[in-house]
């Protein structure tokens, strides 16, 4: 699990905070005062070009992730800002959320030098939600060199399941560029 130095969990903030009122998603939430606000590409060493965070689909979804460990990474995403027209969750946005999750976990799992793509994506919506936050959590259910393949659960704020989502991402090398 990736810790500071006080051995606290780190917040991961997708985007810079943004005050937050009931028409717009929340972006992110400043970190606790017992833990230290860091980048996705600090926690798993993948270089990322300026701007990257506020322009990448992590942060238009409201997406910020609170725990990163070995075979698990937990985020949450507000539902407002991410509702079908009858204003449930969209379904792609839950497919989206689930295969953040999976892919930093498989990106975490690749290591240092290592990328991860995605393979195969399904999902199964249980629960309409139309309101608060949703939580995802991706746990491994393989690791190995070629493939990794993690079970997405998200929940609504009552912890009852909305989707349960699995991906298979390819394990590799990455090329350089130069």
């Amino acid at each position: 699990m990736t810790t500071v130095s006080d051995g606290s969990v780190p917040h991961i903030d997708s985007a810079p905070p943004t005050p937050h009122n009931d028409s717009t998603p929340p972006t992110s939430s400043a970190a606790s005062e017992d833990s230290a606000a860091l980048e996705v590409d600090t926690v798993f060493g993948v270089p990322a070009h300026p701007g990257y965070q506020a322009e990448q689909l992590i942060a238009k979804l409201g997406i910020r992730l609170v725990e990163c460990g070995p075979g698990r990474v937990v985020g949450t995403m507000p539902v407002t800002g991410n509702r079908q027209p009858v204003g449930i969750m969209h379904g792609g946005a839950n497919a989206a959320f689930a295969e953040t999750l999976g892919s930093l976990a498989a990106w975490a799992h690749a290591g240092p030098g290592g990328r991860a793509v995605g393979l195969d994506l399904s999902c199964t919506h249980h629960r309409w939600v139309s309101s608060g936050l949703v939580t995802g959590t991706a746990t491994a259910l393989h690791e190995g060199r070629a493939t990794a393949t993690y079970e997405i659960v998200i929940v609504d704020e009552s912890g009852r399941r909305t989707c349960t989502a699995r991906l298979t991402c390819a394990i590799g090398k990455r090329r350089r560029t130069t």
